[in-house]
């Protein structure tokens, strides 16, 4: 998931910055996406994850639908880590001044929070639990035709 996030937001937000797609801003958003993910996979692992998991579990039953659940999650996900790597961008990106911090950081918010949810909720997470679902059946089902 971090992988197609953060290639797409890094791609986005190139985009956002030229005023336009374009091969160049692909280019400097792979540039950026080396350290970025592993960024983004450290903020997700160890701060959002176990959080979204709790709220997750606290705002709906076991008895809910699976959908209603993910999407939940998601929506929680995207909800915590939008302004998380928001922030690490101003900070490594934008390096706005001190006073200036926290208004280049909302802005940042405000301009990848939309293309971020409607992202992970109707495309990536659905794309990523597709090929994830494919990949793991595949390894189960020739796993057991070896028995």
């Amino acid at each position: 998931m971090v992988v197609f996030m953060v290639a797409t937001m890094e791609f986005y937000n190139q985009g956002l910055m030229d005023g336009r797609l374009s091969w160049t801003a692909m280019g400097r958003a792979i540039h950026e996406m080396v350290f970025m993910m592993p960024l983004c996979f450290i903020m997700s692992f160890f701060i959002a994850d176990p959080i979204t998991a709790r709220i997750t579990a606290r705002n709906t039953d076991k008895d809910s639908d699976a959908i209603v659940r993910t999407t939940f999650r998601a929506a929680v996900t995207v909800s915590m880590m939008c302004p998380i790597m928001s922030f690490w961008a101003t900070l490594i990106f934008h390096k706005p001044a001190l006073m200036d911090f926290i208004p280049s950081w909302l802005t940042t918010v405000a301009k990848n929070f939309p293309m971020a949810f409607f992202w992970q909720i109707m495309f990536c997470g659905p794309l990523v639990r597709f090929l994830f679902r494919r990949i793991f059946r595949n390894a189960q089902d020739q796993e057991a035709s070896h028995c």
